[in-house]
C-alpha cells in the first residue's frame, strides 16, 4: 500500500521542492530550453473510504488568459482537466492513493500534465511565469 508519505519523499528525491505542508507540496520541474514548471500535489482527504493525491500545474493567471482557449486546449490532453483555484487557471489531475504505483501511476501523469501546462502556458501568456 502507498501513502503519503511516500509520495513526498517520491518527490523530494527528484524535484526541486519550494514549499510544503502536511498535506501540499509545490515544486518545480526544470524542462530545458530555459522553462520551468511549477507543480503542486496535494493529499485529498479520504472520501468513500479512498484517499487521493491531486496533481497540478498552472497555466496563467485566469483574468489574463483566454479561458475559452484554456478549455480547447485541455480537450485534446490526455490527463487533467482545466481549473480556476484562487485566480489561477491550472491543469490538475486526481489519483487514488491506494496501491498507488509511484512510478507509473504519479509519475507518467505528473510528466503527461506538466508538458501540457507548460505548453498551454506558452501559447496562452507567450511566457513562463510558473
Amino acid at each position: 500500500m502507498t501513502s503519503w508519505i511516500d509520495v513526498i519523499n517520491y518527490v523530494r528525491t527528484r524535484y526541486e521542492v519550494l514549499e510544503e505542508t502536511d498535506s501540499w507540496l509545490r515544486f518545480r520541474l526544470d524542462l530545458g530550453q530555459d522553462r520551468t514548471q511549477q507543480v503542486s500535489v496535494h493529499h485529498v482527504p479520504e472520501s468513500d473510504g479512498v484517499a487521493w493525491v491531486e496533481i497540478s500545474s498552472p497555466v496563467g493567471r485566469a483574468d489574463a488568459i483566454d479561458l475559452k482557449r484554456l478549455l480547447q486546449l485541455a480537450g485534446t490532453s490526455a490527463v487533467g482537466g482545466a481549473a480556476v483555484v484562487d485566480d489561477v487557471a491550472l491543469l490538475k489531475h486526481t489519483v487514488p492513493l491506494e496501491d498507488l504505483s509511484v512510478r507509473e501511476e504519479f509519475e507518467r501523469p505528473l510528466m503527461l500534465l506538466v508538458a501540457a501546462a507548460d505548453r498551454f502556458e506558452h501559447e496562452l501568456t507567450e511566457g513562463d511565469s510558473f
